[in-house]
């Protein structure tokens, strides 16, 4: 039976809304959460980025039962890997044994800030490779001096660490990205339903390990206002991720879907309140394979109606995929 979790989108809510949302969604009965990690929203309607660790840290606090995880971060330019073991090994005692962490190789739109450039799609993957390497020895309690191609850590340890290391999965997209993922991650991540994809993180380690999807919805009684939003908020995920993860911000997601249409977004988007509707849209990540799908509502201030609705009748019916 797939996993249904719950996505808190720090670009469309402030922190205190995205608490209160996941405590509404364990309540609801999500089997997990995961929240994006972002220093800019795509979209400048989308309105908001606040800091996502502090959003975890405050959400281990309010609730009890879900589990989280970073969907996803990136560890190697605003985050330092050696920062980022600490704080996922923070995070994994102040939930209990709740956490994990979902790591990638990054988009401009974020790690630009640090002004260090953005290089190729190769060397993001180098460099989570690397980073990788550095978090998992870290979890396992060594003293890390290391010096590589991208990264410096030097007499580095972990004085707080949990009894059990927070799992790893690591997002993919390709070739490359799955190698990694089969050789560092406890899980593969991924936000298209491609079998090929699981195919090839199997075939590098990652055989009997589980999978993460993620699905955009749009839940609203009517069902223009849903399209509607979601086409203002979200018509950049049509772009697919080798475009997305290149453009620098707002601006940029904002000139590259000037021509996408609402019914664009609508044919890839379950919009409404079709529970059949919003299961077929979940059905082909279950058949590719997928163990998990992780749900975004899309509209910080739709959170309370959709979670209602999934408990009464999204929740039960997925239970069947």
């Amino acid at each position: 039976m797939v996993r249904i979790g719950y996505t808190m989108m720090t670009e469309q809510a402030g922190p205190r809304e995205l608490v209160d949302h996941v405590v509404g969604a364990e309540r609801a009965g999500f089997d997990f959460s995961v929240i994006s990690d972002h220093s800019f929203p795509w979209l400048e309607s989308q309105g908001h980025a606040p800091y996502a660790w502090s959003v975890l840290g405050a959400a281990a606090q309010a609730t009890s039962r879900i589990p989280l995880m970073t969907y996803v971060t990136c560890p190697t330019f605003r985050y330092h890997p050696a920062v980022v073991a600490q704080k996922a090994a923070t995070m994994q005692i102040l939930s209990g044994g709740r956490f994990r962490l979902g790591l990638g190789s990054g988009e401009n739109l974020n790690e630009h800030i640090v002004g260090t450039g953005w290089p190729a799609a190769h060397v993001r993957l180098e460099m989570l490779e690397e980073a990788a390497d550095i978090i998992r020895r870290l979890f396992a309690g060594e003293c890390v001096s290391h010096h590589g191609a991208h990264f410096d850590v030097e007499n580095a340890r972990l004085w707080d660490l949990p009894d059990e290391p927070p799992a790893i999965g690591i997002a993919v997209s390709g070739s490359r990205s799955c190698e990694v993922a089969g050789r560092y991650a406890d899980l593969v991540i991924a936000t298209e339903p491609r079998a090929e994809l699981l195919r090839r993180f199997d075939a590098h380690g990652g055989a009997g390990k589980p999978r993460a999807g993620q699905l955009p919805v749009c839940y609203d009684t009517d069902r223009d206002a849903a399209v509607a939003r979601a086409h203002d908020q979200f018509r950049w995920a049509l772009g697919g991720w080798k475009v997305n993860a290149e453009l620098p911000g707002p601006a940029g997601f904002d000139q590259a879907t000037a021509y996408t249409r609402p019914e664009d977004v609508a044919d890839a988007v379950p919009c409404g309140n079709d529970v059949d509707a919003f299961v077929d849209a979940v059905r082909p990540y279950t058949e590719a394979g997928f163990t998990e799908v992780a749900l975004v509502q899309i509209g910080g201030d739709q959170q309370e109606p959709f979670l209602d609705w999934a408990e009464a009748k999204l929740l039960p019916a997925l239970r069947d995929l």
